[in-house]
């Protein structure tokens, strides 16, 4: 059977709703430091489970839009270019190679559940990559200082939200294909 190349108004939907559940997630965050604690990766992770790597990446990307435009969709209600170039942006930016990473590997393991975690925790290592490397440039610090800033304090918090997608992710995909 041939696979459709466009995207239907379902999936255009579908992408919508994971959109504006990054949107209402992402701007909820901890304040710790120079680099809060956000919820986009989870809504990142739930939404690949939901979509696949390619509608997935694309929900994520119209968010980041959204947000370079000025809606107040990034961590702490914050908003526009000064954000996403900001010190802070690298992570913004290493969650696309996040999503495609960890996509591969929740789409291709058949969504089991080791290998998606695996998938998860490279994808938000590759994404710490982005970030602190930014955060170092951007910040004026070591990159052992935006380390320190940027990665350790949030190692527990992203744990805990690749768990609970990992544990989520496939039940919310089981129970949206039944509708």
């Amino acid at each position: 059977m041939k696979e459709n190349k466009t995207l239907s108004v379902k999936n255009i939907a579908i992408i919508g709703v994971m959109t504006a559940i990054t949107c209402i997630l992402g701007p909820l965050s901890i304040q710790i430091g120079v680099v809060p604690i956000s919820f986009t990766n989870l809504a990142i992770y739930l939404g690949l489970y939901i979509l696949g790597v390619k509608k997935g990446t694309i929900s994520y990307l119209v968010y980041l839009l959204l947000g370079l435009v000025g809606v107040p969709v990034f961590s702490a209600f914050s908003a526009g270019p000064q954000k996403l170039f900001g010190p802070t942006g690298g992570y913004l930016i290493g969650f696309i190679a996040m999503a495609l990473i960890a996509g591969i590997f929740i789409e291709k393991s058949g969504r089991k559940f080791v290998l998606s975690m695996v998938g998860m925790i490279l994808g938000t290592v590759v994404c710490y990559g982005f970030g602190t490397a930014w955060l170092a440039y951007q910040g004026h610090m070591t990159f052992w200082e935006a380390l320190l800033a940027g990665v350790i304090p949030f190692v527990w918090a992203d744990a805990i939200k690749i768990a609970i997608a990992a544990i989520a992710g496939p039940r919310l995909r089981k129970a949206l294909k039944k509708l």
